[in-house]
């Protein structure tokens, strides 16, 4: 299951493995009207997951109130970024009310190809340190509930403090920045044409306020468990809720695989949930994608 595709960058290093496998199902956010909801979802993956002989249980934090976080997503006026499936993001935490810790970047590209994905250099230029993580995504179709469809999101994180100082201080105050200067940062982006593009700004003026929670632990046996999480995304101007989602996440390290029988429980399990929770479903976005279609000008998608 851990696979690495053969290959190198510029500079000869290997393309980087598949590390991780997630499964994701959207949400729709009308139910999303009290905390009662995480527990209420719990319900329907308990029962999604008990027939398959899946192992289900609460972790302590389910009991404790949704971690908050702001998530800000970064594009030109015409998305340029977007249209060429690239995303920047910036998130941070809060506490009781409070900035916490340090803000993180991620820079994203998201492709249905593997060997495509694989390729694609997303190292940053910066110093100190950074983490790759390269996804395989398991999502439903968008046109029928039980179906199964593959994304690649390869991905970097790393905190904002690692940042050049000029490039910090315009990502920190959301000044003035073009894609040339994000590119100084990302080289990859220097691929795109920016002829025509404007400032980098805030996707669509929308500051993103994320609820989330582990709402349980999901043990598929043959040493393949996870912690699943809820999360709502909404408006942090007017609380006005857009999407959710429901996700779990194995590490797969490059020098094992997947049980294959764990693998076939996960599947079983992620096509059965669809069903269980066929109500709740928003098939035909993700939430990056509702966030750019918030002002009904949807971009073109590699998601």
């Amino acid at each position: 299951m851990a696979e690495r595709y053969q290959g190198v960058y510029a500079d000869g290093s290997p393309y980087d493995p598949v590390g991780y496998l997630q499964c994701k199902l959207i949400l729709k956010p009308d139910n999303f009207t009290s905390v009662r909801v995480f527990k209420d979802f719990a319900h329907v993956v308990k029962r999604a997951a008990e027939p398959l002989g899946i192992g289900f249980r609460r972790p302590d934090s389910a009991d404790r109130r949704p971690q908050v976080r702001e998530v800000l997503f970064l594009d030109t006026g015409k998305f340029h970024l977007y249209n060429n499936a690239f995303i920047v993001r910036r998130r941070i935490a809060y506490e009781d009310g409070f900035a916490v810790g340090d803000p993180e970047i991620v820079f994203k590209f998201r492709h249905p190809d593997p060997l495509h994905a694989a390729s694609v250099d997303v190292r940053p230029r910066i110093a100190g340190k950074y983490k790759i993580k390269f996804k395989l995504e398991l999502m439903p179709v968008q046109d029928h509930v039980g179906g199964m469809r593959r994304l690649m999101s390869h991905n970097v994180e790393f905190a904002l403090s690692r940042v050049p100082e000029e490039q910090r201080m315009v990502m920190a105050s959301l000044g003035h920045m073009t894609l040339a200067d994000l590119s100084r940062m990302f080289p990859l982006l220097t691929s795109i044409d920016c002829e025509d593009a404007d400032e980098i700004a805030l996707v669509n003026q929308t500051i993103v306020e994320e609820l989330l929670q582990d709402i349980c632990i999901l043990d598929f046996g043959h040493g393949a468990s996870a912690m699943a999480n809820l999360a709502l995304w909404r408006n942090r101007g007017d609380h006005h809720s857009f999407v959710g989602e429901f996700a779990f996440q194995f590490r797969l390290p490059p020098d094992s695989h997947m049980s294959p029988k764990a693998l076939q429980t996960c599947e079983r399990f992620f096509v059965q949930l669809q069903y269980a929770a066929q109500d709740w479903l928003a098939l035909t976005t993700t939430k990056t994608g509702a966030v750019y279609r918030l002002k009904g000008n949807p971009p073109q998608s590699h998601e």
